[in-house]
C-alpha cells in the first residue's frame, strides 16, 4: 500500500515538534537532533521535518512504496507522459536505507519515490548521495532538496 511523503525544512525543530504532536496527536515515530519523522495511518502519510534544508518550508513530496517494482511503475507513468524519471538509487538517507528515484514537477517540486529497507543511524550517506550535505545526487533530473 502507497502512502504519500511530505517533508518540509522547519527554523525551530523542538517548537515544530511540538505543533505537529498537537496536530497528528502522537509523538514522532523517529526523532533526532535534527529531524523527526511520523508514519501516520490517519491520514495515511509519512510526514518528515528537518532543520537540514537551506530554505524554510515544503522541501520535497513522494511516495512510498512496499515493493521495489512499484517505484519501476512510478517511472514507466512518468516517462509515458513524457515525464522525467530517476535512476533507483540505494543508500541510507534521512536516517532510513532505502531505495529511491527522484524527479521534478512542472512547478519545480521535487518528487520521489522510494522503499525503505530500515532505520539508520546517521541522517545520510552512501550512494544516495554525491554531497554528503545532500542526498540528492548533483546532476540528477531533481532539485537539490535536504535529503529524503
Amino acid at each position: 500500500m502507497k502512502k504519500l511523503h511530505i517533508h518540509i525544512s522547519v527554523p525551530d525543530l523542538l517548537e515544530s515538534i511540538q505543533f505537529y504532536n498537537s496536530l497528528f496527536g502522537c509523538k514522532p515515530s523517529r526523532q533526532k537532533t535534527d529531524y523527526a519523522k511520523w508514519e501516520l495511518e490517519e491520514p495515511r502519510v509519512n510526514f518528515a521535518i528537518s532543520t537540514r534544508s537551506q530554505k524554510i518550508g515544503l522541501d520535497h513530496l513522494g511516495i512510498q512504496v512496499d515493493d521495489t517494482s512499484e517505484i519501476n511503475q512510478i517511472n514507466q507513468r512518468l516517462e509515458q507522459a513524457s515525464q522525467v524519471s530517476g535512476e533507483i538509487n540505494r543508500g541510507v538517507c534521512c536516517y532510513s536505507e532505502s531505495s529511491k528515484s527522484r524527479t521534478v514537477d512542472k512547478a519545480g517540486i521535487p518528487w520521489e519515490s522510494f522503499k525503505t529497507m530500515k532505520d539508520a543511524e546517521v541522517y545520510g550517506a552512501g550512494s544516495l548521495t554525491v554531497d554528503d550535505s545532500t542526498c540528492c545526487p548533483g546532476d540528477s533530473p531533481t532539485a537539490k532538496t535536504s535529503c529524503c
